[in-house]
């Protein structure tokens, strides 16, 4: 059974436009999974340590055959591509080669020591949001409502979709 799955990717290292591009390839060719849509990148100031370089971010949507990719092994997989661009797991919000989150799963909720779905801050991330917004409007995130009802709220977060 396929269902949809949300990635976020975010990169504030080296050259963070690449390598989110490079990422977004790299999830196309997961096998048992179809990239169906990618946003625009995102121009977004860091969250948490502040003395850091904007992050580039987007978020992707993939048709992911549950059976290959079960939600925890999905989300080693996102794990396995980051360190493929290099990115070392040590300061929370430090600066990043890459960064992927799994935001949604299908309508899987979960809460578990390794994952929670839907992700627990994606409902308070403008570089979430804009371009989940983006690549799907109308979604719903189960517990928190409407995407374009949750970025409204956001308003002191700088966002710049990048041409």
């Amino acid at each position: 059974m396929s269902l949809l799955a949300y990635v976020a990717l975010g990169a504030n290292l080296g050259e963070p436009v690449a390598t989110v591009r490079a990422a977004i390839d790299a999830l196309a060719r997961l096998s048992g999974a179809r990239l169906i849509a990618a946003s625009s990148l995102y121009r977004t100031a860091p969250v948490g340590l502040k003395n850091q370089p904007d992050f580039i971010n987007a978020v992707a949507a993939l048709e992911v055959d549950e059976a290959v990719w079960p939600a925890p092994t999905f989300l080693a997989a996102l794990f396995d591509i980051e360190a493929a661009f290099g990115r070392v797991r040590s300061v929370k919000n430090a600066p990043r080669t890459l960064d992927l989150d799994l935001l949604l799963y299908g309508e899987l909720c979960l809460a578990s020591p390794q994952l929670t779905l839907p992700h627990p801050r994606l409902a308070e991330r403008a570089f979430v949001l804009a371009p989940l917004a983006e690549i799907a409007p109308g979604l719903a995130i189960p517990g928190h409502g409407r995407v374009e009802r949750l970025l409204a709220r956001i308003t002191d977060q700088r966002i710049e979709r990048l041409p």
